[in-house]
């Protein structure tokens, strides 16, 4: 680990390191990308082909958020094994009752379902582009089957809440880590990647689509982002409430993780101030007498995605390095 702040003599062995924070975060925004652009393009699905609007901007750019970043995730996570080349092992050997093998199947379903989401989405722009036209023709073969359209999406959706979840089901497998072993920990995982996926595609369909950019769907979106916000915020004080009542380690641990170092300036900071609290400043500032302000929503859709990230940095690193067992660490 980078000495961030200073010597970290004192400290447990960091196992997991920063490539398992960013494919955490890259998982947790492919779910959430995708499960936004479904829910706009299932809102709008009688429309979208007749008036173009923030909807078909959302479903553009969750359709290319999604593939691009989960696949960067897996490439991370491959890597980190130290072994990239036996990573053909995952997939033909499995064990059903492990977290890994159930996350393993749902990606190996959800990345190749999001790729096919991306292709019918832009089919015309691949019709159009020497380099990827080869796949045109799959394209054509898959839409002829429309009437099992919706029935795909909704397993899409699926999967991507599975996805979203697991990431957070990954670390909780962990049962001698007190921050990581926690139901809360999948759920908040899955809102917080929410909130990255809905700060993700405004911010990717207001700069790549703007022609399709609709202001009062933008508020919508920005009114939805509150909400889950607002989710995250008893889940996070649930998670270390849980961690003081438990007692022993964990109460230990929940402690020094609060107040110890740099990572408590991470939670606090990081987290909590930046993450939460000034999205939701930003976007009523946004939202107030129904005002319609670019610059505040580009900041405060970057402000939530550094957010998520830290929250994920913060939970990988401070949970191997505030364990409780040593009364110091």
């Amino acid at each position: 680990m980078n000495n961030m702040w200073g010597s970290m003599a004192q400290y447990e062995v960091i196992n997991w390191p920063w490539p398992i924070a960013v494919y955490l975060f890259l998982a947790g925004i492919s779910a959430g990308s995708i499960i936004v652009a479904l829910l706009v393009k299932w809102n709008r699905h009688d429309h979208e082909s007749k008036n173009p609007s923030i909807w078909d901007a959302m479903v553009k750019a969750g359709a290319i958020i999604s593939p691009v970043t989960i696949i960067i995730g897996l490439g991370l996570l491959i890597l980190d094994l130290g072994k990239p080349l036996s990573f053909y092992w995952l997939l033909i050997s499995y064990n059903f009752t492990s977290v890994m093998t159930l996350g393993v199947i749902a990606l190996f379903l959800y990345t190749p379902f999001a790729l096919i989401f991306t292709g019918i989405i832009f089919e015309d722009t691949i019709k159009k582009l020497p380099i990827i036209k080869m796949f045109a023709p799959v394209i054509a073969f898959i839409k002829r089957y429309t009437e099992y359209a919706k029935k795909a999406e909704y397993f899409l959706f699926f999967l991507a809440l599975v996805v979203g979840a697991y990431t957070g089901f990954l670390l909780s497998a962990n049962m001698s880590i007190p921050m990581w072993n926690s139901p809360i920990l999948p759920v908040l995982f899955l809102a917080s990647g929410i909130s990255a996926g809905i700060a993700g595609n405004i911010l990717v369909g207001m700069l790549f689509f703007k022609s399709s950019v609709n202001k009062e769907s933008i508020k919508y979106l920005l009114m939805l982002d509150l909400r889950v916000i607002m989710v995250e915020i008893p889940l996070l004080i649930m998670l270390f409430v849980g961690m003081l009542y438990t007692g022993g380690e964990s109460k230990v641990a929940a402690i020094d993780a609060l107040s110890t170092g740099g990572w408590a300036a991470v939670f606090w900071l990081g987290v909590i101030l930046l993450g939460l609290i000034l999205p939701v400043i930003i976007a009523f500032t946004a939202l107030k007498n129904h005002a319609y302000k670019v610059k505040f929503i580009m900041i405060n859709s970057i402000v939530v995605l550094v957010g998520v990230a830290l929250l994920r940095f913060y939970v990988v690193y401070a949970g191997q390095l505030f364990t409780g067992s040593s009364g110091i660490s």
